[in-house]
């Protein structure tokens, strides 16, 4: 299967933001996007004038490599989406946030969805009592994601949720550390997701 094999340091500096793509280092000063916050490449100090084309294209990606999908797997999110009842844009992130590797992720077992996505395809968790390995696995209201039983010595897991004050876990997931399991309480809101995106851009884009 295809994926990028690049610096994620630059995919940040390419968007202009930090998507905490690596962890634990995003959060010291060894993180690239701190002590290069502009663009890669000659021209990545001098101004750069988007058009609006541009401005949607650059939103798209920005979503897309956050949540580390290709284009395809982000096109069909996307058409799913807009078959959903309700505002297409919102849908798509709440897709996106229901990812199985980005409900690891956000529950703390893993310290970058890279890492949860890696975990999830070697099988150490479980859905309702069911081993899932596939992470785009889209999780519903009421599932329950707990560490399988063969996985709960893993140091990776125990490491993850050690740091994971660094980060607040979101309300609609309800997390059991001690029990090395987590709930999906609600399904997701705009309001739930702060990190800063568009999602109109991108229905913009692909409504043309």
């Amino acid at each position: 299967m295809a994926r990028y094999c690049g610096s994620v340091c630059r995919i940040c500096r390419r968007e202009n933001q930090k998507l905490f793509l690596k962890g634990d280092r995003c959060f010291t000063e060894k993180c690239s996007f701190e002590r290069r916050g502009y663009p890669p490449g000659q021209h990545g100090q001098g101004r750069i004038k988007f058009s609006e084309y541009g401005l949607q294209l650059r939103e798209k990606q920005k979503i897309k490599r956050t949540y580390g999908l290709l284009e395809k797997q982000f096109r069909s999110l996307f058409e799913r989406a807009e078959r959903m009842r309700g505002v297409t844009g919102s849908n798509l992130l709440s897709l996106l946030e229901r990812r199985m590797d980005n409900v690891v992720y956000r529950s703390g077992f893993a310290n970058s969805r890279v890492e949860a996505r890696q975990m999830v395809r070697h099988g150490h968790f479980n859905v309702n009592g069911q081993r899932v390995d596939i992470p785009s696995f889209v999780l519903k209201k009421g599932d329950m994601v707990e560490v399988c039983e063969a996985s709960r010595g893993v140091t990776r897991i125990a490491g993850a949720l050690e740091s994971v004050k660094r980060r607040e876990i979101p309300q609609w997931i309800e997390l059991d550390s001690a029990a090395l399991k987590s709930k999906v309480r609600d399904l997701p809101s705009r309001d739930d997701i702060t990190a800063p995106m568009q999602e109109r851009l991108v229905v913009e884009l692909y409504s043309k």
